[in-house]
């Protein structure tokens, strides 16, 4: 994706579904104030969720702070849907930038 191309940055901007798997009571900022415990479900832009299921804070070997979840444009429904018929699907009203998502 180009640096100054506003639909990367509008891409990166859309809210995916992260399940942290491991508490991190320091990033309560993005949970309304609250400790983020081990389990906690939030919706966060896809920049940061791809940040938080790449990193491993204790080594190479060590699980992620999180994991991506499907969001609901990449989701079941949609997707057989796809398979069904892709001409009657209108993806972008599943998820304006729903290619760039995907």
């Amino acid at each position: 994706m180009a640096y100054y191309s506003p639909d990367a940055i509008l891409t990166d901007a859309q809210k995916t579904p992260v399940t942290f798997e491991m508490a991190v009571p320091q990033l309560f900022s993005i949970n309304n104030g609250s400790a983020i415990q081990q389990g906690t479900k939030l919706d966060l832009p896809l920049w940061m969720a791809e940040m938080l299921a790449v990193s491993r804070p204790a080594g190479p070997d060590s699980a992620p702070l999180g994991s991506l979840d499907l969001p609901p444009p990449l989701g079941p429904r949609v997707m057989n849907a796809l398979r069904a018929d892709p001409k009657s699907v209108d993806v972008r009203a599943q998820a304006q930038w729903f290619y760039g998502i995907g």
